[in-house]
């Protein structure tokens, strides 16, 4: 091997090794999500990338969790303590959120489609980008939310609280009362 190829060799063994560390930053904490699953009780917890699917989590304290890509699919939140989390690019879908605390959370880029959100507490969260059609967020409070680019298309949000929300387009949701 020339000069050339070793220094090529090594670049890419430095680049790999790094993005692994990357990677891994952001991998789930397997201690957490024991707690998680046994206690129901993991306030700050690192639960990036975990696969929670159909879990049932209902009353569950995640307080400031980090749940950035997380799958939750058909999860069963109902009641859960998500107040200040990081739901980004979370994938919520037909999960039950039903009077679920997520005041302050971060939801960019989430996947909420058929999500039960009624009755959630959802004042000034970050739902930007979020996908919400088909979603119940009846008697929701989104109040001083970001919902810009937000996607509420047969989202129902029948009493649902939307003063001061921010960037809201709910073209195509049902029974919309601003």
């Amino acid at each position: 091997m020339n000069a050339k190829q070793v220094a090529l060799v090594l670049c890419i063994s430095v680049f790999v090794s790094f993005v692994g560390e990357i990677s891994a930053a952001y991998a789930a904490n397997s201690t957490h999500v024991s707690r998680l699953k046994k206690t129901k009780n993991c306030n700050r917890c690192n639960l990036a990338s975990a696969n929670l699917t159909g879990s049932r989590l209902i009353r569950a304290k995640l307080r400031s969790a980090n749940l950035r890509n997380a799958r939750l699919r058909g999860a069963n939140l109902r009641g859960a303590d998500l107040t200040r989390a990081n739901l980004t690019r979370a994938r919520l879908r037909y999960a039950n959120l039903r009077s679920a605390k997520m005041g302050s959370a971060n939801l960019n880029r989430a996947n909420l489609r058929g999500a039960n959100l009624r009755g959630a507490r959802l004042g000034r969260a970050n739902l930007s980008y979020a996908d919400l059609r088909g979603a119940n967020l009846r008697g929701a409070d989104l109040r001083r939310a970001n919902l810009r680019g937000a996607k509420f298309k047969q989202a129902d949000l029948r009493g649902a609280k939307l003063k001061g929300a921010k960037n809201g387009n709910f073209r195509g949701a049902k029974n919309v009362r601003r």
